[in-house]
């Protein structure tokens, strides 16, 4: 009776294992396979691409700014 027991606790914590990994593997079976055949995902570098937008952002206030402001600004500096 205990060994019946045992192996269905055991056989349900088998089965709660592997839905788990199957859960969090196949939303990305693509990406695992792609990896694995060699190819190379492209870095994230979300600060690089904030400091590049807010230079932009800068250039165009400075380019929006009315032709009085620019001498004030200029000789502040």
């Amino acid at each position: 009776m205990m060994a019946v027991i045992g192996t269905m606790v055991f056989m349900g914590a088998m089965t709660l294992a592997m839905a788990v990994i199957w859960l969090s593997v196949a939303p990305q079976w693509r990406r695992i396979v792609r990896l694995a055949s060699g190819h190379v995902e492209q870095s994230f570098n979300p600060l690089q691409r904030l400091a590049m937008a807010e230079r932009r952002i800068a250039v165009r206030r400075w380019a929006s700014a009315p032709a009085s402001v620019l001498p004030r600004m200029r000789a502040a500096a």
